[in-house]
């Protein structure tokens, strides 16, 4: 990938993930040239790579459009996350460090400490670490490639979830209780915890639906 082409796809992408672009939206060629610097066809090239990571629709003589999934669909991912990420946290309460024990646990502190302040975007960013530290505790690197493509298409629906009320505390306990399980490394626990935090997840989207589209 040619660096103009990078910057196209990482600048599209990163205002998908945060949910600066609508599902649905269409964006246009000229408009993201102009706005990148780049030319319309390294825009062509860059949404052409996102559309296979399945976060755009490209629709002959109408343009792109932002990927948008339905209820349905979101949860049926949630469902194929949910076993894929207590597999990996049975494996990683078995092969964890102390070393990661130690920043899972710094995580957490600082995790709190954004929770308090109502800092919602450092709070989601710390939460991708948490569970990036397990993942390569767990050593799977193929289930882990599984849930992070996962983790992609769904993580502006994840993100609007911290800001529904009582949810944000609700998240910080869930992690709580998969580091204390991780700490003792109960496989079983750790297994379950971390399935019961993805079922949560789901539970508030489907819950939510209308208010995190």
């Amino acid at each position: 990938m040619t660096r103009p082409m990078e910057n196209a796809y990482q600048f599209i992408k990163e205002r998908i993930l945060d949910g600066s672009y609508k599902p649905s939206q269409k964006i246009t060629e000229v408009e993201l040239s102009e706005a990148i610097g780049v030319s319309r066809n390294t825009i062509k090239k860059a949404l052409l790579k996102l559309e296979q990571e399945n976060l755009v629709e490209i629709e002959n003589n109408k343009g792109a459009y932002i990927k948008s999934f339905t209820l349905e669909e979101i949860l049926n991912y949630l469902e194929i996350r949910e076993v894929l990420e207590g597999l990996v946290a049975r494996t990683a309460a078995k092969n964890i460090s102390e070393s990661e024990l130690e920043t899972l646990e710094a995580i957490l502190q600082q995790m709190e400490a954004h929770l308090q302040q109502n800092r919602f975007d450092e709070y989601s960013n710390l939460n991708k670490e948490f569970h990036q530290i397990i993942y390569q505790a767990s050593k799977n690197q193929q289930a882990v490639e599984i849930i992070n493509v996962i983790r992609t298409q769904l993580s502006r629906y994840h993100f609007r979830t911290i800001l529904i009320p009582g949810r944000n505390e609700h998240s910080f306990r869930e992690h709580t209780k998969i580091y204390q399980a991780l700490k003792v490394r109960d496989e079983k626990l750790a297994e379950e915890t971390v399935m019961h935090h993805i079922a949560n997840v789901r539970t508030t989207i489907n819950d939510n639906y209308s208010f995190l589209v």
